[in-house]
C-alpha cells in the first residue's frame, strides 16, 4: 500500500489517517498549528459515518462520545409548539470528536507545527520549516480555506450565501427549569421571515453527557447584505469566514440580543441573549470540478464545503476517507487506478449534497418556503434520513 500525506489534522484529515493506515498505508499528518486543535463552542450533528471508526474499528460506544434528543419540535413566537415528531438525534461537540480521534491515531503520525507551503506534483511536500517530505498520496483535507484547494484550481472561489450563522453554548445548569424542560430532549426549531433557529444539547466541556451537565448550542442564521461590516472585528480587522468567540463587535452583539428578545420564542430568545461570546460563521458554497490531481486528491471542506442545514458535512469529509480507502484497497494500491473512481463517486455525493443544502437554505433565507415538518428537513448525508 501506498506512503500517504496528509495535510490538515481537523476531523476529515484524522479521519482518513485512521483509515488508510488501517487498509496497511503509511500515514503522517501534517498539521500546521502548533498545538491541538480546537473549536471553541462548535455543536455539531453525528451522522453515522462521523463516529463509523468508533462503531467499527475500536471498542468506544459513539453514543458515549454523543447527546441524544428524541423530538424534533418547531416553535412560533409566544413558544407554542407548532410542530413535533418522534425522532432521535446525536449531537456532540466538534472539541469531542477530535480529541476521541487523536486518541486513536499514534503520536508519531501526527505532526504538528507543519505548514505545508508547497506540493509538487510528484508528491513532494515543503514544509514551513524548509523540510521536504516524499508521499506516493497526498490527501489534502485543509478545509474551507483550503491552500491546496487555491493552488490546484485558482479559479474555485468560496461563493457567499447571503446570510451568516451566529453562534454560541450555554451551559444547562443556567437555564432556568422551564426553559431545561422545553429544550432538553429536542432538537428546537423556529422559523421567521427570511430566518430560522435552532437549539440543542451538546456534550458538557469535560464531555459530560448527563442531563444538567451539558451545554445548549444555539445556531441562528441571519441574512447579511453588509457582510464586511460585521466581518470587521473589534480590532478593525476584516475576518473572512469566521469571528470566534470574543471577536464580534460590542454594537453587532448588542443588536443580535436585542433582536432575539424582540423575535424569538421565550425559551430560544433566554438562550441566545445570555450566551456570553456569541461569534459567527459566514456560510458558504464551494464546488470543485475535480477531486483528484495526479496523486494528490482534496477531501472534505477543501473540495465541497456545504451549508450546514443537512448536517451533513462532517460526515462527508469522512465518507471521502473511507472511501479513499475501499478504493486504494479495489485498486491493490494502485494510486493511479483508485483515484479515478474514487472521485467519479464523490464528486456526485459532494453535489448531491451541495444542492440539498442550497434548497433548504434558500427555503429559509430567500423563498420563505421553510416549512416545520418538511421531510426534507431531515439530517442525513445522502438523502434525508440517510
Amino acid at each position: 500500500m501506498p506512503s500517504v500525506a496528509v495535510v490538515g489534522g481537523s476531523l476529515g484529515g484524522l479521519t482518513a489517517a485512521l483509515v488508510l493506515a488501517d487498509v496497511g498505508c503509511d500515514v503522517t499528518v501534517y498539521e500546521r498549528s502548533a498545538s491541538a486543535l480546537e473549536a471553541r463552542g462548535a455543536g455539531i450533528a453525528v451522522l453515522d459515518e462521523t463516529v463509523r471508526w468508533f462503531a467499527e474499528r475500536t471498542d468506544t460506544d459513539p453514543d458515549k462520545l454523543c447527546s441524544t434528543t428524541r423530538w424534533i419540535r418547531f416553535l412560533d413566537r409566544s413558544g407554542g409548539v407548532v410542530h413535533e415528531r418522534d425522532h432521535p438525534y446525536r449531537f456532540s461537540s466538534w472539541n469531542t470528536i477530535y480529541r476521541a480521534l487523536l486518541a486513536e491515531l499514534p503520536a508519531h503520525r501526527y505532526r504538528l507545527g507543519c505548514e505545508v507551503t508547497d506540493i509538487a506534483g510528484d508528491g513532494v511536500l515543503t514544509l514551513g520549516t524548509g523540510e521536504r517530505v516524499r508521499a506516493d498520496l497526498v490527501v489534502c483535507a485543509d478545509g474551507i480555506g483550503s491552500a491546496a484547494r487555491a493552488r490546484l484550481l485558482p479559479e474555485v472561489t468560496p461563493t457567499y450565501s447571503g446570510y451568516v450563522a451566529w453562534r454560541g453554548t450555554l451551559p444547562e445548569t443556567e437555564l432556568r427549569p422551564a426553559t431545561f424542560d422545553r429544550l432538553s430532549d429536542a432538537i428546537t426549531y423556529q422559523v421567521l421571515a427570511d430566518s430560522h433557529v435552532l437549539v440543542y444539547p451538546i456534550p458538557g466541556p469535560d464531555g459530560s453527557l448527563e442531563p444538567g451537565k451539558r451545554l445548549t448550542n444555539v445556531v441562528w442564521y441571519r441574512n447579511v447584505t453588509d457582510l464586511d461590516a460585521l466581518m470587521t472585528d473589534r480590532t478593525g480587522t476584516l475576518r473572512q469566514v469566521s469571528l470566534p468567540p470574543g471577536a464580534a463587535r460590542d454594537d453587532e452583539v448588542r443588536r443580535l440580543r436585542a433582536d432575539a428578545a424582540e423575535l424569538l420564542a421565550p425559551v430560544i430568545a433566554e438562550v441566545l441573549t445570555a450566551v456570553p461570546e456569541p461569534f459567527v460563521q459566514v456560510v458558504y458554497d464551494i464546488e470543485v470540478p475535480r477531486m483528484a490531481h495526479g496523486r494528490m486528491c482534496l477531501i472534505g471542506d477543501a473540495a465541497f464545503a456545504v451549508r450546514p442545514h443537512a448536517a451533513a458535512g462532517t460526515a462527508k469529509a469522512a465518507a471521502d476517507g473511507w472511501e479513499l480507502a475501499a478504493s486504494l484497497v479495489a485498486a491493490g494500491g494502485d494510486v493511479d487506478v483508485a483515484l479515478p473512481e474514487w472521485e467519479r463517486r464523490q464528486l456526485a455525493l459532494g453535489r448531491d449534497l451541495l444542492r440539498r443544502n442550497r434548497e433548504i437554505g434558500d427555503a429559509s433565507q430567500r423563498y420563505g418556503t421553510f416549512v416545520p415538518g418538511d421531510e426534507k428537513l431531515i439530517f442525513g448525508l445522502r438523502g434525508p434520513g440517510r
